[in-house]
């Protein structure tokens, strides 16, 4: 990766500029990269604090001839998002609300704002923003407003275009306006005379060009290709903001977007139309349209196929999809009256049967519809539906489903011939393509599978792309049907609409940017969008020769899968949430594109490629970027794609540890398992820490443990096992896999978890290792710094003692879910094979067993009522692997017992990290983001829920409520 320097622009940002400026290699690399196939290195990134900041980012660009790129969340799907320029990344600090006006009603907004934050502040008024894009949860307004979005629900609320007011900009040249109904403009008396030259010109093209407008710009609600010059037409009302909808950041800046807002949506109903046969369900999407649903989305059979390996959808997908359809086709109703929708979802089945289609039926017939009522399940399939792109690209191949066709829309009547055709095109040139969104205004997100490292695919992509586009212009359709431009389609705008239309457009840059300062080479003047320097695996993109220290073979690619594990991160952005789940907790809290999820997989993958320097893997820059992930493994759940950034840290670790080795920290962390048994004899010297704060500030100068936070306390009578063995087995037997942080700080836990085994008699083996020495671990502390040795030792000891039970089927329960969860994990990395198979499989939480058996009916356990509240707290592991639901469903044994899980997102104390005096800080502003006040909100006489060690550890010190373990509870409430 190169990029020309200007040592001079970044001095003066540095000195002018109240913001992030970043200049190094590593940030740069982050930010070369968007949702599409494309990357450029930029000069340089500005994080502007203010409006102001940006302005002056721009105006010293200007001064130093830098182009300029705006971008907010960088979910683009084109490469309209990243140039070779000054990147402005307004989505950290640039997020205001200025105005709202709840008669209106309208708001306006600074253009970082995302759309989820947004909506989450008008919903109490009732209110909310409906262009309803799948990035919800990370696509800004600025960046909306520049590709004209749409969303899945256009046929009632239209597009970005039909919703924007007015945009307050800023020019290239500095000028500041006021973009919006031409009649305002033109009569105020204050408008600067650069405007006002600018809309005369503009009205001049309009008249101009308003009948190659007229004949040449597509008929069809989904077009946002090239400029609007429709909305310069003489014959209506001339609104600028509309030009500016829709530029991709090649006209102005946007600093105040004027928008309109609507009434949320109270009541919905959902029908999930299957479809035997592809080719019928987009035949029938123009009947159903007739119905007047707010949506019909599109799901194809490889969707649901790749839905099923996702953990997270697997539940939903065998709820709500019948059979093996080929599509599904769910079909929104949300009319004011929730009776009305439900007869519309019948008047849904009444086409359906129409139409010729019964579950009765064979093969292109075959079908009929789910009714889907409640809102959770509906909310379910709409997550999944939005996830669409991220569960196409989880494919775990080096091909992957490609944009460049995606957005054609053509009238609903062509719908089922054009797909039809374009599998065609596909299966001549050997490949095959995945559909799935928005049927209802016929523009699929349509994906021919490729593999762009290779030069034959590339062909094939130019190929597939010339044929595809040759009919959408045959069906009158639109070539950019939502997603926008960049250097996908410019390229094609002459061939769909025309020479004079064109030139126009090159026209209306010149007015706006005649130096070319935004966005070059965008809409107007683009490259070829098959360039492969243009690519992300361009022409010199390396095949890394490193030896991972775990298994990656599940993945394609060099380094024995570890690099294509990293390539798996296709920069849509799911991580960038900031509410919901528990992806990525650090980037909640920074805001920076180097703590979240994508920013730290881009990161690893430029590095493995060589594109950062021939040390980049053990740098210290790289060791920066993994700083402040907390190992927290939502990304191995949430991340549609199944980044697997704590393992891939793991690998990073275990490397610099080979060139640097251990620091005295890392080896106290590391080999806590070792001198645990120590401890308790040396318990009343090692507690002084805690007691003599000189002690304290000792531990922070010599081995970096923050002085603000106790560290846990060393038991003298921890826990030691009784007997092999314990219990009576007229339930069963089970092995208790004893930790080491209940062992040695938190004994009670494990009592209580023995008590309540006992009660329902079960017997509990308690294993050792050999001959009976030091207890068992799952290596987790040696993980965390990266040392793989240590951790193989331990679990090659763990797995020796636990395989006898295993190969018996004896359910294998633990208490501490980051150490159980490594049996399902982790010890599958190290050891894989049949051995480790069978002990992850055997691998229960105490929970998770005691469900389990709950719904069998085989669980004789008598509990008595306790009439409290439990609030509890997830913990990350639990989450990512899927067993939160089972500590709430443990917990609702208990007769009376009120169950509320708390919205929280990581604890932050994650092991060592919240210890660490470098990361202390971050790891409280972690606990207060919704876990500390929803704790502190709590009764006083209510129960504190946590099963992570680490979870309680930062509870009691950040709210000093102290909490229980699910054990404890159970515990407690036997009769």
């Amino acid at each position: 990766m190169s990029a020309a320097l200007h040592p001079g622009l970044e001095r003066r940002l540095r000195r002018a500029i109240d913001g992030d400026i970043l200049f190094d290699r590593f940030s740069r690399g982050r930010y070369a990269t968007d949702a599409s196939s494309y990357q450029a290195m930029p000069a340089g990134i500005v994080a502007p604090r203010t409006i102001d900041a940006a302005v002056a980012a721009l105006e010293l660009a200007r001064e130093e001839r830098v182009p300029v790129t705006f971008r907010g969340g960088g979910t683009s799907q084109c490469g309209q998002t990243v140039n070779d320029g000054l990147i402005v990344d307004t989505s950290k600090y640039l997020n205001r609300v200025l105005s709202l006006d709840i008669d209106a009603p309208r708001c306006i907004v600074e253009p970082g704002i995302v759309l989820d934050d947004l909506n989450s502040r008008l919903a109490k008024h009732g209110l909310w923003f409906p262009i309803d894009v799948s990035t919800a949860s990370r696509a800004t307004i600025g960046g909306m407003a520049g590709n004209n979005s749409c969303g899945g629900r256009s046929l009632r609320y239209g597009t970005m275009r039909d919703n924007v007011v007015a945009i307050e900009g800023v020019l290239a040249d500095g000028t500041a306006g006021h973009f919006g109904v031409i009649e305002a403009q033109v009569e105020a008396s204050n408008v600067p005379s650069r405007l006002e030259a600018l809309t005369r010109d503009l009205l001049a093209i309009g008249r101009r060009e308003a009948g190659e407008v007229a004949a040449r710009f597509p008929k069809v609600q989904r077009r946002v290709g090239g400029y609007n010059l429709d909305a310069l037409a003489p014959d209506r009302e001339v609104n600028l903001a509309h030009l500016l909808v829709g530029s991709e950041g090649t006209l102005a800046l946007s600093t105040g977007i004027e928008i309109k807002l609507s009434p949320m949506i109270r009541n919905r109903a959902l029908g999930a139309a299957h479809f035997g046969s592809f080719y019928e369900a987009m035949d029938a999407a123009q009947h159903i349209v007739r119905l007047k649903p707010i949506a019909v989305e599109l799901v194809d059979a490889t969707m649901i196929a790749l839905g099923r390996d996702i953990a997270m959808f697997r539940p939903l997908i065998e709820r709500v999809v019948k059979g093996e359809p080929q599509a599904l086709l769910l079909v929104e109703f949300a009319e004011e009256d929730q009776a009305e929708n439900l007869r519309r979802v019948s008047q849904l089945t009444e086409v359906m049967d129409d139409l010729g289609f019964s579950w009765k039926n064979e093969s292109r017939k075959w079908g009929g519809v789910i009714k889907i009522a409640d809102r959770a399940t509906q909310t379910a399939l709409a997550d999944f539906r939005a996830a669409g792109l991220n569960v196409m690209m989880s494919m775990r191949d080096e091909r992957k489903p490609v944009s460049f066709i995606e957005d054609c829309a053509v009238p609903l009547e062509h719908l089922a011939d054009y797909t039809a055709r374009l599998n065609e095109v596909f299966a001549r040139n050997g490949t095959k393509g995945t559909f799935y969104a928005h049927a209802s205004e016929g523009c699929l997100h349509v994906r021919p599978v490729l593999n762009l490292k290779l030069d034959l695919d590339l062909k094939r992509m130019r190929a597939i792309a010339e044929e595809a586009f040759a009919m959408v212009r045959e069906y009158k359709g639109s070539h950019s049907g939502e997603h926008g431009d960049g250097i996908v389609r410019s390229e094609f705008h002459e061939m769909m609409f025309g020479s004079l239309l064109v030139r126009a457009f090159g026209e209306v840059k010149t007015l706006f940017d005649p130096e070319d300062a935004l966005n070059p080479h965008r809409i107007v003047d683009p490259p070829k969008f098959d360039d492969r320097n243009l690519l992300r695996y361009g022409p010199n993109y390396g095949r890394s020769e490193f030896t991972p220290a775990l298994d990656w073979s599940a993945w394609p690619g060099a380094a024995a899968g570890f690099q294509g594990a990293a390539e798996m991160c296709n920069n849509n952005g799911a991580c960038r949430k900031s509410a919901g789940g528990v992806m990525c907790p650090s980037y909640r809290v920074t805001r920076d594109e180097r703590d979240v999820t994508r920013g730290r997989a881009n990161t690893l993958r430029l590095a493995l490629s060589g594109q950062l320097g021939a040390d980049a893997l053990t740098s210290e820059e790289l060791r920066e970027t993994l700083s402040l992930c907390v190992s927290c493994k939502a990304c191995r759940r949430e991340c549609p794609t199944g980044v697997d950034i704590a393992r891939m840290k793991i690998e990073v670790q275990a490397a610099r540890a080979e060139t640097y080795g251990f620091s005295l920290r890392d080896r106290i962390v590391a080999h806590l398992p070792d001198y645990a048994g120590a401890g308790a004899v040396l318990s009343p010297l090692l507690n002084l820490r805690d007691k003599v704060p000189a002690l304290a500030r000792a531990s922070e100068k010599m081995l970096r443990l923050a002085h603000q936070r106790p560290l846990p306390h060393w038991r003298r009578d921890r826990f030691r096992e009784p007997a092999e063995s314990v219990g009576e087995c007229g339930a069963g037997e089970v092995v208790l896999f004893a930790d080491t942080f209940n062992c040695a700080f938190e004994r009670e836990t494990i009592d209580a978890a023995l008590k309540v085994l006992a009660a329902a008699n079960y017997r509990v083996h308690l294993p050792r290792g050999v001959a009976g020495k030091r207890a068992l671990c799952c290596g987790r502390t040696h993980l965390s710094v990266g040392n793989v040795a240590g951790a193989r030792r331990e679990l090659l000891r763990t797995r020796d003692a636990l395989l006898p039970f295993a190969k018996r089927g004896v359910p294998i329960i633990g208490l501490e879910p980051s150490c159980l969860l490594t049996l399902r994990d982790e010890l599958l990395a190290l050891f894989p094979g049949d051995d480790s198979q069978m002990i992850a499989d055997q691998a229960l939480l105490l929970e998770e067993f005691l469900t389990r058996e709950a719904d069998a009916k085989k669980l004789p356990l008598q509990l008595k009522q306790i009439k409290r509240t439990a609030h509890l707290h997830g913990h990350c592991h639990q989450k990512a692997f899927g067993a939160f639901g089972a500590v709430e469903a443990a917990l609702r044994l208990v007769p009376g017992l009120d169950v509320r899980p708390m919205e929280s997102s990581c604890c932050g104390m994650a092991g060592a990290f919240g210890y660490q005096a470098e990361t202390y800080d971050v790891s409280m502003a972690m606990g207060e983001l919704t876990l500390f006040p929803a704790v502190r909100g709590a009764d006083a006489d209510a129960l504190i829920v946590a099963d992570g060690f680490s979870c309680r550890h930062q509870i009691e010190h950040g709210t000093a409520r102290k909490p229980l373990h699910v054990a404890e509870v159970l515990a407690d409430a036997l009769v």
